[in-house]
């Protein structure tokens, strides 16, 4: 299901960006940029947290660290990571495949800084062996996200 929430969403806000699928897993930062042939840091990993009683969605470049004194500064409260069954259940993507992109529930979603290093980001595309290519600066239009810095230093 959620790989074709992906494609929908796509298909009606940006038909020339299209899901490709790896026939290997594609689940964390470095099986993906194994899978998609770029360096980890241009991997656009999506960080589903709980802060208070706000769920929101946070991308970053895969090689960067959230910094959890910025998220607190930024967001007023002290952040949690959602438990597996929670992301499924909120997002409608299963943990591997988290993506900004075709959400069961609509959530605010933050890109951080540490993606504007890269012309092209490789986000998952709602399941472990999928994702897309896209500008930093078109992701957050198409999904829209306001940029904010949260992460440790720069990648």
């Amino acid at each position: 299901m959620s790989i074709e929430s992906v494609r929908a969403f796509f298909a009606a806000k940006a038909p020339d960006i299209a899901v490709i699928e790896s026939t290997v897993s594609s689940a964390t930062v470095a099986l993906a940029a194994q899978a998609y042939g770029v360096e980890p840091a241009r991997i656009a990993k999506t960080l589903s947290l709980r802060i208070g009683e706000r769920v929101v969605l946070i991308v970053a470049s895969g090689t960067s660290r959230m910094d959890n004194r910025k998220v607190k500064a930024q967001f007023g409260g002290k952040p949690k990571m959602l438990g597996v069954d929670e992301v499924a259940e909120i997002t409608g993507h299963e943990v591997g495949g988290v993506c900004p992109f075709g959400l069961k529930t609509p959530l605010p979603v933050y890109c951080d800084v540490s993606l504007q290093a890269f012309d092209i980001v490789v986000p998952a595309a709602g399941s472990t062996h999928s994702a897309v290519r896209i500008t930093p600066s078109r992701m957050a239009e198409l999904v829209s996200a306001e940029w904010i810095d949260v992460c440790e230093g720069r990648s």
